[in-house]
């Protein structure tokens, strides 16, 4: 079974984190969401999710991926040393990093866009060293960044696809009417 791992602290984008956790989860990958004040963290608009797991607790070695959503929180994710080092223990093994509307700027300030192409909440992108895509997702070989809260899905899919493969992806968008007849 394939494993994300998801940081997330107060003021996450409630639609980004919860939205991507559950297509995750209906596509059976295991998704562990931890926050960085004890074991809860409370959304940009007012909900809290509990029994998280404390950042401390990750043991991020049995991890495939590393998720991470947007929202205001991105500010504490980018300052936050435990979050850095675990970023660059994916980027380094080149395990699939994701991120969504504010958090590809994360990347961005560490480095890891330089010369890859991404996108992210468009008032957001900054001169990272690589190249901006105007699109909902952008894949560049282990980075998978979403551009803001109405790519949710996309996003999702794009990391389904990526873990568990192209069949997986269509199985589940057909499981929730993902194509129009």
């Amino acid at each position: 079974m394939k494993k994300v791992l998801c940081i997330m602290s107060e003021q996450f984008e409630e639609l980004e984190a919860v939205g991507t956790i559950a297509l995750l989860r209906r596509a059976g990958i295991e998704v562990s969401v931890c926050s960085l004040h004890d074991h809860k963290a409370t959304g940009r608009f007012q909900i809290t999710l509990s029994d998280l797991m404390c950042i401390e607790e990750a043991s991020i070695s049995e991890y495939d991926a590393l998720f991470l959503p947007g929202g205001p929180h991105y500010k504490e994710l980018l300052e936050n040393k435990a979050v850095q080092q675990i970023i660059q223990v994916f980027h380094t093994q080149t395990k699939y990093i994701c991120a969504i509307c504010a958090a590809p700027t994360i990347l961005g300030h560490l480095g890891i866009l330089k010369n890859r192409q991404y996108t992210c909440f468009t008032s957001m992108n900054e001169d990272f060293g690589g190249t901006y895509i105007d699109k909902y997702t952008a894949l560049d070989g282990h980075i998978i960044t979403g551009r803001s809260a109405a790519a949710v899905i996309d996003f999702s899919f794009v990391i389904i696809e990526q873990l568990l493969g192209k069949e997986k992806a269509e199985e589940v968008k057909n499981s929730i009417y993902y194509y129009q007849s």
